[in-house]
């Protein structure tokens, strides 16, 4: 038998009861009801349809009114696909009920049931799926949540392209090409996919039990014989750090060692194969927890990963590293030091235009209150000791001791700190330029014993690169003149300069506390900023569409 569309069932028996001018007139009944509920007015500000809280407005009653109110969802083919798609969402990390899944198969059921039953039923199935279907194309391709609630300085607003969408929205569902519409705007990065299959892979460790709590108490390392060790292995089994079995599952032998490392380095912890405090903390956090950290750092994908070059610069804020990506794939990484919690390194995108050696330091007015004056009131010597020179807006010297300095507690300094270049110089020997109002950079640093920590906010909101000069070469990209021996020549010259690099480079500031690789390890990081807890948070709030 040839399938029928929903409606096509409605008319149908429409026909058998009463003929084809009682099925044009309940089509007519439908439409008047959808013009009643979505209205003639242009500014409607809110529509509930069946309890649902309808949010597409700022398209969805210019769609109808194109249409003059006729219903949109005449395929089932259409339909399905919908449905499927909403179903998916799941698998991404977001919440099929946000696009109305359960009260679509209420009332797909109740026209199934009683086809003839209300036409107000018709209309309101009409209305959900495409509030459905436009919250869904949006939150694929911008986000569920708003990045400007949580980072106000953000400026990579997704740039969504003139296309008509109500034009848009008729042709998709007319074509029953509504599978290829949704998947047209979704995130297909690499980044994105392994997160996918992150999410997969710890649902079904939660729905095959979870994993049990490892008790506190003294460190377990190798040799060690206890109860707690055998509970270890369990725990690192599950998630997979832990594959061959033991004679003796009490015994902490090589084996359990080397899985301890693997789960370590899995989450950014001290290598050292002993499981103490900070690793049993880890490892004890649940399943639920870590399910919720891979959806917020999809949801931070999903603000952020469009229209990449092939080439740019990622600064992994949470992750404390500098990675160089060509074509979607990581060629070069080192470690970073990144801002403190009171003074957060900025997630923003801007294009790197220059490198510079030898580089001045200005103080930013930021560092200048809150350090720098505080420092100067208590001792003098202050600023001779960080080798800083006062100058005045035409760059001349300016004697500090002609400096009431108490005066500017609380009145904009008139003058400018400045750092000369040097080993000791707060940029260190290389400063990599990127145009933002932070006055945020990539730059070397004098404070290099610090990148041998594991948790490495120290800066004032500025990245430190523990391999500055690596970095200054793949940006140059000129290995005649710019090789790694043009970059050491530069540094020990010790004179300024400024190269601009071929073409600008895109550098992306981003916080995410997850990731997964080529081979599908997941990588669990600290939220040293405490930002997943709000993402999370709004997720779980009903969000529609954002102006």
């Amino acid at each position: 038998m040839p399938r029928r569309t929903l409606f096509a069932l409605l008319i149908y028996t429409l026909l058998i009861q009463g003929g084809t001018c009682l099925a044009q007139s309940f089509e007519d009944v439908v439409s008047e009801v959808i013009r009643q509920k979505v209205g003639d007015s242009p500014d409607i500000t809110e529509l509930k349809v069946n309890g649902c809280q309808v949010s597409s407005l700022s398209v969805l009653p210019e769609l109808y009114k194109h249409r003059l109110y006729r219903p949109i969802w005449v395929s089932e083919e259409s339909i399905g696909q919908l449905v499927h798609a909403i179903e998916d969402t799941y698998l991404e990390g977001l919440n099929p009920e946000d696009y109305h899944l359960s009260d679509i198969g209420r009332l797909q059921k109740s026209i199934r049931e009683k086809p003839l039953s209300d036409p107000k039923i018709a209309a309101d199935l009409d209305i959900l799926l495409t509030d459905a279907f436009i919250r869904l194309t949006y939150h694929s391709f911008c986000g569920k949540e708003d990045p400007l609630t949580y980072h106000p300085q953000w400026n990579l607003a997704v740039k969504i392209d003139d296309t008509d969408p109500v034009a848009f929205i008729e042709k998709e569902v007319a074509a029953s090409s509504v599978a290829q519409a949704i998947s047209g705007v979704k995130i297909h990065h690499p980044y994105y996919e392994g997160l996918k299959k992150a999410l997969a892979e710890y649902r079904s460790i939660r729905d095959g039990g979870s994993w049990e709590a490892v008790p506190e108490g003294l460190s377990l390392k190798k040799g060690t014989i206890d109860p707690r060790v055998a509970l270890l292995r369990k725990r690192l089994s599950v998630t997979g750090d832990l594959s061959d079995s033991s004679m003796d599952p009490m015994t902490f032998d090589g084996v359990l060692e080397q899985a301890v490392i693997r789960f370590q380095r899995r989450h950014g912890l001290k290598s050292d194969g002993v499981a103490g405090k900070g690793t049993l903390t880890a490892m004890n956090v649940t399943v639920d927890d870590r399910i919720d950290q891979i959806r917020v750092n999809l949801e931070r994908a999903r603000w952020m990963l469009h229209d990449l070059d092939k080439q740019f610069v990622l600064v992994d804020i949470a992750g404390y590293r500098v990675f160089f990506y060509k074509e979607n794939k990581a060629v070069w990484s080192c470690k970073a030091q990144v801002g403190q919690p009171y003074r957060d390194t900025p997630v923003f995108r801007s294009s790197i235009i220059h490198v510079e050696f030898n580089p001045s330091w200005i103080v930013p007015p930021g560092i200048f209150r809150k350090d720098v004056l505080p420092a100067v009131m208590k001792d003098s010597k202050y600023l001779s000791q960080k080798d800083l020179s006062v100058i005045d807006d035409r760059g001349a010297i300016v004697d500090p001791n002609s400096i009431n300095w108490s005066r500017y507690a609380d009145m904009p300094f008139p003058y400018r700190l400045r750092q000369n270049p040097g080993e000791n110089s707060a940029l260190g020997r290389i400063k990599i330029f990127f145009p933002n109002e932070y006055l945020v950079y990539l730059h070397d640093t004098p404070s290099k014993a610090l990148f041998e920590e594991e948790e490495r906010t120290f800066s004032s909101g500025c990245i430190r690169v523990e391999k500055p000069m690596e970095l200054a070469e793949l940006l140059l990209d000129d290995p005649v003149r710019w090789g790694m021996e043009g970059v050491i020549q530069a540094v020990e010259s010790g004179k300024n300069q400024k190269v601009s690099l071929p073409r600008p480079i895109t550098v992306l500031l981003m916080y995410w506390t997850v990731e997964a690789d080529e081979e599908g390890n997941v990588y669990f990081k600290k939220d040293p900023y405490n930002r997943d807890k709000p993402v999370l948070d709004g997720l779980g709030r009903d969000a529609g569409i954002r102006p």
